[in-house]
């Protein structure tokens, strides 16, 4: 087991910065996830780590040895792409064996090595195939066959699942975190998908325009955003934020309704962004929603619709009726509230929480 870490590293492209002076430690043993959208820097961070990438300043090191001017495969990474990246003209046993056959390994240590590797990812009966003969997911097991085999000190994955269809995703998931388990090696895992974050990681790196928003475990970063992005990105649907404005010293005005707060101090007049789970919105009489559709999902059902003029969203219960009602009504728990600077987008944290008690004043 290493550890990962990451030191003001920076990534540029000429003039075109990516990559803002990003810190990160990642404890040996972690399974951590860089979530983030398309284009925030997070495939470029994790190429950097497996020295894909030059860094264009700052410092990663592995184990606690910089490797900033080590080769790819001096770092003790093994990497598992989004495409596979398989030989298609060697069978799986060969795909899977490559990296031992170029370091010179005998041809029966070759073969007892593969052999294992084989039978902890179930592919021992596919050994004599080729990867056009394969599923997906088959091709995405031979990928990670091909990682273990080098028993590396540190797992790096791609997006891996992202040209699989949902039902062999939650499969692989599955697949992928049982592995660590096993083996015990630091993993890093990028992708764009909150779900695969929030299923695999012990630590999630939120990423967004090059820039670290946020660090923590899978319940840190969806019960305390740090930022109005973090809110806006995790959870779905994602938690309502909305334009507010202080009025008194603990109460915020959405449009014509006031809302209590449990943030005390704050500055009169200063806008807020005010922020409310889906889920911790209450079904009792207080406020109306302007309905505009809704989504049911079987265990649950989202509806969607206006409130003040602004986007809201309410979780409720499964309905046996057909019927979409055209209102909603609602209410907020003080406790549930989250605030966030309009100007900064960063989170205020509460002093001190008032009793329950509907929030609207």
């Amino acid at each position: 087991m290493s550890e990962i870490s990451i030191r003001g590293v920076m990534k540029s492209y000429g003039r075109n910065t990516v990559i803002h002076g990003v810190d990160l430690t990642i404890a040996a043993g972690a399974f951590a996830v860089i979530l983030g959208p398309s284009g925030c820097g997070k495939s470029t961070l994790l190429r950097m780590i497996a020295g894909l990438e030059k860094i264009s300043k700052g410092d990663i090191a592995i184990d606690g040895k910089v490797v900033n001017k080590l080769e790819p495969r001096e770092r003790g990474c093994a990497m598992v792409f989004q495409n596979y990246a398989l030989y298609p003209h060697m069978t799986v046993a060969d795909n899977i064996g490559y990296a031992l056959k170029v370091a010179g390994v005998s041809k029966d240590e070759r073969a007892k090595r593969v052999n294992e590797v084989a039978k902890s990812l179930a592919l021992t009966d596919y050994l004599g195939r080729k990867p056009s003969e394969l599923s997906g997911g088959q091709r995405q097991r031979v990928a990670m066959g091909r990682a273990m085999i080098r028993q590396p000190k540190v797992f790096l994955y791609d997006e891996p699942l992202s040209n699989l269809d949902a039902k062999l995703r939650v499969q692989m998931r599955a697949e992928i975190r049982k592995l660590h388990n096993q083996l015990g090696a630091t993993s890093v895992f990028v992708t764009h998908d909150q779900v695969e974050a929030m299923t695999l990681a012990d630590q999630i790196i939120v990423m967004n325009a090059g820039r670290v928003e946020q660090v923590g475990t899978p319940s840190e970063v969806y019960r305390k955003p740090a930022t109005r992005f973090v809110a806006s990105f995790i959870g779905a649907p994602p938690m309502n934020l909305l334009e507010a404005k202080v009025t008194g010293r603990t109460e915020v005005a959405i449009g014509s309704r006031h809302l209590m707060t449990p943030h005390h101090g704050l500055a009169n007049g200063q806008s807020l962004i005010v922020g409310v789970r889906p889920e911790d919105v209450s079904s009792i009489s207080g406020e109306t929603l302007n309905v505009s559709f809704v989504e049911e999902l079987g265990a649950q059902r989202f509806v969607h619709g206006t409130f003040e003029g602004q986007d809201f969203v309410v979780q409720q219960p499964p309905s046996d009726s057909s019927d979409k009602p055209a209102t909603v009504v609602f209410s907020i728990r003080p406790e549930t509230i989250h605030l966030f600077d309009a100007a900064s987008g960063l989170r205020i944290e509460p002093v001190s929480v008032t009793a329950p008690a509907p929030a609207f004043a």
